[in-house]
């Protein structure tokens, strides 16, 4: 039973705005972890705590579960079947093969130097000047996409190209490195259309949100197995938010890729990042 002096109004509303800003954030390549910083720092908020941030977290991977689910199962099924048949000729097999050689540099770099990235996620000064790195990326990889007639789709992906995209999504461990404006830019750089880059920087970021998901869970229930029946509210409203926007995000931006660059949002790193490093120094 929940005590009903569990219904933290200010809190929920908290859960509410920050999974709204992660529904958004995590899919639009403009960082969803330097939202999560700059946000509660500049309300003046608590930093959000390692269990709320694992269920916007995974909010938004049920958005992408609810999205690809098609795509998923196809891919999955010819993962397996490639093990048997020792063929990567169906190009689902090779896809998911390279999201699981893709998702190793993440796991690797994350393991060795998780204190050094932990540390960033307290310095909103730190998560505003990465934005930049990120408005960067997002205007090279128009710059070099637009020397090119037109892009190609997944299929004509190769293995250092896959490997080469997940080491981006690595870099992204950075709070203020967007992961998808990252990893989307390093696919316009191998020469992928925009909504194939896009498309496949959400698939990548399945089994990287989802692993690195059930390992702050794990930590978070190991420091206070008794939070997640204290804020119990506030972590629904806040996983059913990020959930919900999630889904409209992604399905928005796959249609605005299209037609339309990543300039605005590049444009929106460098503001925002611009702001929280002038306020950080006054």
């Amino acid at each position: 039973m929940i005590n009903p002096t569990q219904f933290n109004v200010s809190e929920i509303l908290r859960a509410l705005v920050l999974g709204v800003v992660q529904g958004a954030t995590e899919f639009i390549p403009v960082s969803s972890s330097a939202h999560l910083v700059i946000m509660p720092w500049l309300a003046g908020w608590p930093d959000p705590s390692l269990l709320f941030d694992t269920v916007l977290h995974w909010g938004t991977l049920l958005a992408l579960l609810l999205v690809f689910w098609r795509e998923l199962w196809a891919i999955f099924i010819a993962t397996l079947q490639s093990i048997g048949r020792r063929s990567l000729a169906d190009p689902n097999a090779r896809l998911g093969w390279y999201i699981v050689v893709g998702t190793l540099p993440a796991v690797g770099i994350g393991y060795f130097f998780e204190g050094f990235f932990e540390t960033l996620y307290s310095d909103a000064a730190a998560a505003g000047r990465a934005l930049f790195i990120t408005a960067l990326l997002l205007t090279g990889s128009e710059l070099l996409a637009r020397r090119r007639a037109r892009g190609v789709d997944l299929t004509s992906v190769s293995w250092d190209q896959a490997i080469a995209i997940g080491f981006a999504q690595a870099v992204a461990l950075v709070p203020g490195i967007s992961r998808s404006g990252s990893t989307i830019a390093m696919g316009l750089g191998i020469g992928l259309r925009r909504e194939a880059a896009a498309r496949y920087s959400f698939l990548l970021g399945i089994p990287a949100v989802f692993g690195a998901g059930l390992l702050q869970l794990l930590q978070a229930l190991d420091t206070d197995p008794t939070e997640v029946t204290a804020h119990l509210p506030a972590l629904v409203v806040g996983f059913i938010a990020s959930a919900l926007v999630g889904y409209l995000v992604i399905r928005w931006l796959l249609a605005y890729l299209r037609s339309h660059t990543l300039y605005v949002f590049a444009v929106y790193c460098l503001l925002l990042g611009a702001l929280v490093v002038a306020l950080a120094s006054v």
